[in-house]
């Protein structure tokens, strides 16, 4: 399989599954933040769809809880 259709098809189990646990956010966000860890990993050497969809997963929810820590601080002390 080529590195191509990898990508999509790691990119496409990514996106499915934020979709449908309702975690997605805005489409051209989400989907940079995606492209982004999936482009490291394969940079890194990684080939396999099921862990770049994984470890795509898990950089989209650490990213997306930095935005919402300092936002939750601020109703906690407000």
């Amino acid at each position: 399989m080529s590195i191509r259709c990898t990508v999509e098809s790691a990119f496409f189990i990514a996106w499915s599954f934020l979709e449908q646990s309702g975690e997605l956010g805005p489409p051209d966000e989400s989907a940079n933040i995606i492209l982004d860890a999936i482009e490291a990993q394969v940079r890194k050497g990684e080939r396999r769809q099921l862990m770049l969809a994984n470890k795509a997963i898990d950089a989209y929810r650490r990213q997306v809880a930095q935005r919402l820590l300092p936002a939750e601080r601020q109703i906690c002390l407000g």
